[in-house]
C-alpha cells in the first residue's frame, strides 16, 4: 500500500514538472499546468495514478496548508483593516451571486431549496486559486488585490453558516436549527479569537524559549491541524478550519518564523491540491456534455464578474479597480465541492446538472490564472470614463479651472500611500510645485481636506497624463502597487513627454528589469534599499567604522547594478 502511494506521488511529481516547465514556456501560469497535469495523469486520461483517493486525501492536507499559509499572512490586525471590503463588498457579493442564481434557477423551474444551494455552491470563488495567482503577480497589495483579498475572507467565513444551513434545505433538520446553526457560527468565530489572543502566543512562546527548532515547527503544526480538526468538529471544513488557524498564529510575534517554516510544506502540497482538482475533470464528459457545460461556464464566469464588479462600484471604489477584481473573483471554488459533498449527503441533487456544474467548476479554476494575467490589459484605460469617475464625489485633473493657469516645472506623484506622502510633504516644506494623483479615492478626499493638489484618477490613461501637465512636468514618480500598471503609465508617459524622467518604485527586484525595459529613468527596489539600509545599520551598532562601512555599501550597490543594469544608478 504505501509503495502504491509511493509510486502515485513520484508518477504525479513527474507530470507535474514536465506540464508545468513547458506550458511556462508559452506563458501558461503553473497553476494552470498543474491541473492540466492532474487531467493527464488521473483516471479519466492516461490512469497512471493507481488509487485517486489516496492523493485526494494527501490533497485535503494541501489545501489545509495553504489557507493556514493565508491566514498567517492576514493577521486579525489585518482583517481589522480590511472590514469594509469584507463587511460591505464580501456581503454584496454573496447575497447578489445567490439571489441571482436563485432567480435564474427557479426561472428554469428548480425547486427553491435546491435553487438556494446551488445560489450557495456559485457564491463563493476560489481563494486557494485567486491568492495563489495574485501573489506570482505581486498584486496582493495592490488596491485591486486587497479588495479581492477582502471578498474572499467574507465567503470563506460565510461557508460556516453555508454547510450549517444545507439540513435545513432538506427539510430534514429539527425545530431551532437555524437558531443553532447561527450559534455555532458565532462559538466557532469567538473561540478563535480566544485562540488568537490568549493560548496561541503563550504556547508559541513557550515552545520558542526551548530553542528547539523542530518542536516549534511540530507546534505550530499541532495549532493548524488542531484548530481545523476542532472546527470541523463543529461541522466546518478541514480547510476553512485551517485558515482560522492561521488567523490565531498571525496574531503572534511568531509568525514569520512560522511562515517561514511552512512555505517548503505549502508549496509541495498544495501543488497536489491542484493536481487533484484536475483529476476530478473528465475530457469525454466536456465532449458529450459540452454545450450545457460551456454555456454553465459562461453564465458563471460572466454572471459573477459583474455582479462583483458592481457590488464593489457601490463601495464607490475606481472602475479599474472594480473590475480587475470582478474578473478575479470570477470562479467557482474549492469550498463549493466541500457543499456538493455536504448537499449530496443531505439533499437529492438533480442530475446531470450537478455533473455539468462540477465540471464548469472545475475549467473555472483551470482558466483562472489565465484571467487573471490578461485582466490588467482587458482594463486598460477605464480611468477615462468620467460617468463612472464623477460619482466617487472627488476631483479629476479634468475638474481644474481652466483660469488656474497651466502647470508646469512640477513634480507629478502618482500613488498617495505613505511614500507618497512623505515625498509631498517634502517637496511642500522645499517649496517645489508638485501635484498628486491616486485611484484610491479616500486617499485623494484626505489629501483634498487638507488643501493639497490631489486628483482622483487612472495614471494609466493618456488623458489623465495630460491633464496633469506631463509635457511639461520636472519629474514623474510612480509609487504605486501595481507593476502592469506601472509599466502602462511609463509606455502612456512617454509618447506624451519621451525625455521626461520617470522614477518608479517597486517593491520586488525581480521587477526591476522589466519596468527598466518599459522606460524608467530609475528604479527603486524596497527590497534592495532594505538590504543597504540595515547593512548600514548593522555595521554601525557593531561599531564597525565609518570609512569601513561606506566600501561595504557600495560593494552591495555595485553587485545589483551588475545583476539588474544601470537603472538602479541615481542619475
Amino acid at each position: 500500500m504505501e509503495s502504491e502511494l509511493l509510486k502515485d506521488l513520484v508518477v504525479i511529481f513527474t507530470v507535474a514538472v514536465a506540464t508545468v516547465v513547458v506550458l511556462r514556456r508559452v506563458g501558461v501560469p503553473s497553476i494552470a499546468g498543474f491541473i492540466i497535469a492532474g487531467v493527464v495523469a488521473g483516471p479519466n486520461v492516461l490512469a497512471i495514478v493507481d488509487d485517486v483517493h489516496d492523493v485526494e486525501v494527501l490533497a485535503d492536507v494541501g489545501v489545509a496548508l495553504l489557507l493556514f499559509g493565508i491566514g498567517l499572512e492576514l493577521s486579525l490586525d489585518r482583517v481589522r483593516r480590511l472590514w469594509r471590503s469584507i463587511l460591505a463588498g464580501g456581503a454584496l457579493q454573496v447575497f447578489a451571486t445567490a439571489a441571482a442564481v436563485v432567480a435564474a434557477l427557479r426561472f428554469l423551474g428548480f425547486g427553491f431549496p435546491i435553487a438556494i444551494f446551488f445560489g450557495c455552491v456559485i457564491a463563493v470563488s476560489s481563494t486557494a486559486v485567486v491568492l495563489s495567482a495574485m501573489r506570482t503577480r505581486g498584486d496582493i497589495d495592490a488596491p485591486h488585490g486587497r479588495l479581492t483579498l477582502g471578498i474572499l475572507i467574507f465567503q470563506d467565513l460565510s461557508v460556516v453558516p453555508m454547510i450549517l444551513v444545507v439540513p435545513l434545505l432538506a427539510g430534514s433538520a429539527p425545530p431551532g436549527a437555524l437558531a443553532m446553526a447561527v450559534a455555532k457560527s458565532a462559538a466557532v468565530l469567538i473561540a478563535v479569537l480566544f485562540l488568537a489572543r490568549f493560548l496561541a502566543p503563550r504556547l508559541l512562546n513557550f515552545v520558542a524559549r526551548t530553542r528547539q527548532r523542530d518542536v516549534f515547527v511540530l507546534s505550530v503544526f499541532l495549532i493548524c491541524i488542531g484548530t481545523a480538526w476542532l472546527v470541523s468538529a463543529a461541522g466546518v471544513s478541514l480547510a476553512l478550519g485551517a485558515f482560522l488557524a492561521g488567523l490565531v498564529v498571525a496574531d503572534s510575534e511568531y509568525r514569520h518564523q512560522a511562515l517561514s517554516d511552512l512555505i517548503p510544506f505549502r508549496e509541495v502540497f498544495a501543488s497536489l491540491f491542484f493536481v487533484s482538482v484536475g483529476m476530478l475533470l473528465d475530457p469525454r464528459a466536456i465532449t458529450q456534455n459540452a454545450l450545457p457545460i460551456f454555456a454553465l461556464l459562461a453564465a458563471i464566469v460572466f454572471g459573477k464578474a459583474v455582479i462583483a464588479t458592481l457590488a464593489s462600484l457601490v463601495l464607490r471604489l475606481p472602475l479599474r479597480v472594480s473590475v480587475l477584481a470582478g474578473l478575479a473573483l470570477a470562479q467557482v471554488g474549492e469550498f463549493s465541492f466541500v457543499l456538493l459533498a455536504a448537499g449530496r449527503d443531505s439533499i437529492t441533487l438533480p442530475e446531470p446538472f450537478t455533473g455539468n456544474l462540477a465540471v464548469a467548476i472545475v475549467v473555472s479554476m483551470l482558466i483562472t490564472p489565465l484571467i487573471i494575467a490578461i485582466s490588467p490589459r482587458v482594463t486598460a484605460g477605464m480611468g477615462r470614463v468620467p460617468v463612472l469617475t464623477r460619482r466617487l464625489e472627488v476631483r479629476t485633473p479634468a475638474d481644474r479651472p481652466q483660469d488656474a493657469g497651466p502647470m508646469k516645472d512640477h513634480v507629478i506623484i502618482a500613488g498617495y500611500g505613505l511614500t507618497g506622502q512623505e515625498l509631498a510633504h517634502s517637496l511642500e516644506d522645499c517649496g517645489v510645485p508638485y501635484v498628486v494623483v491616486d485611484i484610491n479615492p479616500e486617499n485623494v478626499r484626505g489629501a483634498i481636506k487638507r488643501a493639497e493638489p490631489a486628483y482622483f484618477g487612472d495614471v494609466t490613461s493618456s488623458e489623465v497624463l495630460e491633464s496633469l501637465g506631463t509635457a511639461y512636468a520636472r519629474e514623474l514618480v510612480l509609487v504605486i502597487n501595481d507593476v502592469e500598471a506601472a509599466v502602462r503609465t511609463i509606455h502612456a508617459a512617454r509618447r506624451i513627454a519621451p525625455s521626461l524622467p520617470v522614477f518608479v518604485r517597486v517593491f520586488y527586484a525581480a521587477d526591476i528589469p522589466r519596468v527598466t525595459a518599459a522606460g524608467a529613468t530609475e528604479v527603486v527596489a524596497a527590497e534592495l534599499e532594505a538590504s543597504v539600509e540595515m547593512t548600514e545599520r548593522i555595521l554601525e551598532r557593531c561599531a564597525v567604522r565609518t570609512a569601513a562601512v561606506a566600501p561595504q555599501l557600495e560593494r552591495i550597490r555595485e553587485r545589483r547594478e551588475d545583476e539588474f543594469g544601470d537603472s538602479m544608478t541615481p542619475q
